[in-house]
């Protein structure tokens, strides 16, 4: 080992057989901390243990998936029950049979009960002979024909 002295600081060379002595001397010191470890068991172990890391997961996203699963299923009853007990309201005020009501909202229920009050209580236009039904004979089509146009233009 030199040393060199430059302006009052002494600088230290080593040579290359005391590098890799000193190297040596470290890697022999960290070889001892592991001596009995055999790495082989460990990356089995480290294998195994991402085994079981992954199906825990699988098992946690499984029950995840089934609660979210769940929880949207109880929504669709939750809007299923409030539609059909809206539907039941609206038909006990217009009524209006609630097998007939298909909106999903009041005033759209509303709306379409009204819609089906005009369709089932049309408005007749007043007849001129006053709407009394002639009572048909036992005739035939041709007699029955020829009475009719006697009667049409005869009177």
């Amino acid at each position: 080992m030199e040393e060199n002295k430059t302006n009052d600081t002494a600088v230290k060379t080593f040579t290359q057989e005391e590098v890799n002595a000193i190297l040596g001397e470290r890697l022999a010191r960290e070889r001892e901390k592991y001596e009995g470890i055999n790495l082989d068991e460990l990356k089995a172990k480290a294998e195994q243990f991402d085994k079981l890391e992954e199906a825990n997961k699988s098992e946690l996203q499984k029950a995840n998936d089934r609660a979210a699963s769940l929880e949207s299923e109880l929504a669709a009853l939750k809007k299923a029950n409030e539609v059909s007990a809206m539907r039941s309201k609206v038909a006990q005020e217009t009524g209006i049979p609630t097998n007939l009501l298909t909106a999903d909202s009041e005033e759209e229920c509303k709306a379409q009960a009204e819609a089906i009050k005009a369709f089932a209580n049309p408005k007749y236009p007043e007849v001129k002979d006053g709407g009394e039904v002639s009572k048909a004979s036992s005739a035939d089509t041709r007699t029955q024909f020829a009475d009719w146009a006697n009667k049409a233009f005869n009177n």
